[in-house]
């Protein structure tokens, strides 16, 4: 198939991309290549696709709807894995322009483009986040659940994504699904991520910032158990206008303490810790119910945290290095 990937210089557009293409398909990526982290780290990601022929790559803002669509339009894909988006819980207190700019106007993009391919397109993926369900009493989260007070503005255009989906979809009939993706972490990951984060801080013999004093839980999901089931899922066809919403996670929440001391075990250090207050926007905790996952698509994650973590920290002492 020919595959239209979005952030494909991203942490998860690059690793959905590379097995893409391991698959045998053709990948056209966009990515706008911005400077949210080091470029140097997406310059690299991108290095890797770029060395596959069946791998295009055009340096486009999702939000410039007219070039997008220019390009996009004519090669006409037989899917869209859209996972470009502003990121960041914190820095959409700081930059909500941003998030309207990338969330919102161009997923409206990625939404244009599917209904101007009509019936040639099989399938739009896109990615949502956990963040949409808010601080939650009721653990674990359910798709069913309430998801209409989030506690960031972030959580809310991820879900205003959903939302949008679903009215494109009625209106135009196309078979859509989004992923509300829990805390991915893994080899060339996002060095906005607490993981990474503590790991360069403890590599420097810096105190890492732990908020809420550690009273926190994360539903952990390491890169291979996101991909594997997202490239069955984009090779989907489902029915034209059906519209389905998935948790993928790990289902198996770990308290932020016990990941510091994984990290602690896969670095060998001991990381100083400076307990912080709870951040505005964050949220105590997160817990992926996968049944529906499981029932629709078999999905099955497999890696633990210590082991995520320990291929982490090999990777990271790696690129420290470079």
């Amino acid at each position: 198939m020919k595959i239209l990937v979005t952030g494909a210089a991203g942490f998860i557009g690059f690793h959905t991309s590379r097995a893409l293409l391991a698959a045998g398909h053709e990948v056209l990526g966009i990515d706008n290549l911005n400077a949210y982290y080091d470029p140097r780290l997406k310059q690299a990601r991108l290095d890797q696709l770029l060395a596959d022929e069946k791998f295009q790559f055009h340096k486009l803002d999702l939000a410039d709807t007219d070039d997008v669509l220019a390009v996009t339009a004519p090669w006409k894909p037989d899917a869209i894995c859209h996972l470009a988006a502003q990121a960041g819980v914190r820095y959409s207190i700081d930059a909500p322009f941003a998030y309207a700019r990338s969330n919102l106007l161009g997923h409206l993009t990625i939404l244009e483009l599917a209904r101007t391919l009509g019936e040639g397109l099989r399938h739009l993926v896109y990615a949502s986040s956990s963040s949409v369900y808010g601080e939650q009493s009721e653990v674990p989260f359910r798709e069913e659940n309430a998801s209409e007070a989030p506690e960031s503005l972030y959580a809310a255009t991820k879900r205003s994504d959903e939302l949008m989906t679903a009215a494109y979809s009625n209106l135009y009939a196309i078979p859509a699904t989004g992923l509300r993706f829990f805390t991915v972490y893994g080899p060339w990951g996002r060095p906005d991520m607490a993981y990474w984060l503590f790991a360069e801080r403890m590599m420097r013999g810096e105190a890492i910032k732990v908020f809420n004093h550690g009273e926190m839980e994360r539903d952990f999901t390491y890169i291979d158990d996101i991909v594997q089931p997202l490239v069955r899922i984009i090779d989907d066809a489902p029915e034209r206008g059906r519209h389905e919403v998935y948790n993928i996670g790990g289902s198996s929440p770990v308290k932020l303490m016990d990941m510091i001391s994984s990290l602690e075990q896969a670095f060998g250090l001991e990381a100083v810790k400076e307990m912080l207050p709870m951040q505005p926007g964050d949220v105590t905790r997160t817990y992926a119910n996968v049944d529906k996952l499981v029932r629709d698509y078999g999905y099955r994650p497999g890696i633990s945290l210590d082991s995520g973590l320990r291929w982490f920290a090999d990777w990271f002492r790696t690129w420290s290095a470079s």
